[in-house]
């Protein structure tokens, strides 16, 4: 039984690592953007944009903006 939570308890550290690692190469190809201040600027702005509009998307589709 010892050994079943053992491998039970090895999960949570794979879905860290796994998920850090997804994260780290999908930043990766944008870090040369952030060198210059012009297209880090269009690219934080860009990053917002998405939020916002999939902020509003949701909001609208979820029926929490009207009263």
């Amino acid at each position: 039984m010892k050994e079943f939570f053992d491998n039970v308890f090895r999960y949570p550290r794979y879905l860290i690592s796994f998920t850090l690692g997804i994260l780290f190469n999908a930043l990766e190809p944008l870090q040369p953007l952030l060198r210059r201040p012009s297209t880090a600027v269009a690219l934080v702005g860009a990053v917002v944009a998405g939020f916002l509009f999939l902020t509003f998307t949701l909001r609208a589709m979820l029926g929490l903006g009207t009263v």
